[in-house]
């Protein structure tokens, strides 16, 4: 098991990395993550089905012009809703001209009746990332749990998506932590070999 104050750390030096990028970078890097994902689909490599992404966070790469492009190509598109810490999120179908409401951490999501989604496609945000799949989140469990709970469910592609700034030589991970298929940076995309 990894120590907790490492992870800690980690999560401290990503988070600074991450916030150090500028605005301006952020939106080039927004469209260039975007146009790899389409990339990806266009070349067969993420599955038809429904996909799941987030709501950016802070400082966190914006996925969703990622997610549009995915609308656009006939995907159904779902946000998370954020149940008690350290559960599986579950999806909602998200269209951009639909009401939000904000969630358990003051996130927007889609609001209360939009139809629930069950994604084989997850665009997944983190902390920091490892050339290997591992991923660094918050802590609190929400991606781990829904990943596993996907992958019990049948196959399911997790594509991280984050700044390229945001790569650490190895991030601490524990036996429940789960690893990514594909990680996508404005700068490159990685196909993980598990």
């Amino acid at each position: 098991m990894t120590d907790p104050q490492a992870k800690d750390a980690a999560r401290r030096e990503a988070r600074a990395r991450r916030d150090a990028i500028a605005d301006g970078d952020r939106s080039t890097a927004s469209a260039a993550v975007r146009d790899r994902i389409a990339e990806l689909a266009r070349d067969g490599h993420l599955p038809r089905g429904a996909a799941g992404g987030y709501w950016p966070l802070g400082s966190e790469l914006d996925a969703r012009p990622a997610l549009l492009h995915l609308k656009d190509l006939g995907h159904a598109v779902g946000l998370p809703v954020s149940g008690p810490r350290g559960t599986a999120l579950l999806f909602r179908d998200w269209d951009p001209q639909a009401p939000m409401a904000a969630g358990r951490y003051g996130i927007q999501e889609p609001a209360e009746g939009r139809a629930a989604l069950l994604p084989s496609l997850l665009l997944v945000p983190l902390l920091a990332f490892d050339r290997s799949g591992h991923r660094l989140g918050y802590g609190a469990g929400y991606y781990d749990r829904t990943l596993d709970g996907l992958r019990a469910g049948g196959a399911v592609v997790a594509v991280g998506v984050a700044f390229a700034a945001q790569e650490m030589a190895a991030v601490p991970v524990d036996g429940h932590d789960e690893r990514l298929d594909w990680i996508v940076t404005e700068r490159e995309t990685l196909r993980i070999h598990k």
